[in-house]
Formats: C-alpha cells, structure tokens, sequence
C-alpha cells in the first residue's frame, strides 16, 4: 500500500527517478538554478531542501547523510561550506519555483527552480 507517500512517479522506474533528481539537486547546487516541468521541479526542490538544512547542521553525521542521498563530493563540499552559511538565519524556504511557461513540444508547465538570494 502507498499510504503517506508524497513522491510523485514522474513516469519513470524508480532507479531512473532516484537518479534523475539526484543529477537535478546536483546542477542547482552547481548553477544555483535549473529550468525543468513543474512536477520535476517540486520533487527535487523537497530533496534540495532536506540537504541544505542537513547542510546546516554542518556534523560529520549530517555530510554522511548528505553523502547517501548524492555521493558528489565536490557538490557536498560546496553545500556545507557556501550554500549552508548562506542560510544560516533562514529557517526554510531557500528554494523558488518560477512557472515559465509552456513546453513548446507537448505543451507540458515548464518552470524555473532556483536557489533564494
């Protein structure tokens, strides 16, 4: 039974939504902001937001964490050195999403999903 579970399928096999969000929570981090559909958009911005405020926390056990959910270590290293002290006085909220329009192709709600200022 899929009681309580607030993950969306995007259509794909697991293995290849679990990497494809992976990937996307890795370019925003890098590029501090990534153009996708809407529905992608809001299931990487609740990845990104869990790992930021692991991030905060700044322990070992928070980065080991961190590391389970995206083994890149550049892209950790980055989120608990710059990304986490930019938020250090924000209690959430530290990404947006932007609806941008629509897909030219199959019409499909394309929008922009950025980190806070």
């Amino acid at each position: 039974m899929r009681h309580s579970k607030g993950i969306k399928k995007l259509n794909k096999p697991t293995d290849q939504r679990v990497a494809m969000l992976k990937n996307m929570v890795i370019s925003l981090f890098e590029h501090n902001r990534i153009q996708t559909t809407d529905a992608r958009a809001k299931e990487a911005k609740k990845m990104a937001e869990s790992l930021i405020t692991l991030g905060k926390k700044g322990t070992l056990h928070a980065r080991r964490l961190a590391l389970q959910v995206i083994p890149h270590k550049p892209t950790i290293k980055q989120l608990f050195s710059s990304i986490a002290t930019k938020y250090k006085d924000r209690s959430g909220g530290y990404t947006r999403i932007v609806k941008i329009g629509l897909r030219r192709g199959d019409g499909a709600i394309k929008s922009l999903l950025e980190l806070v200022e």
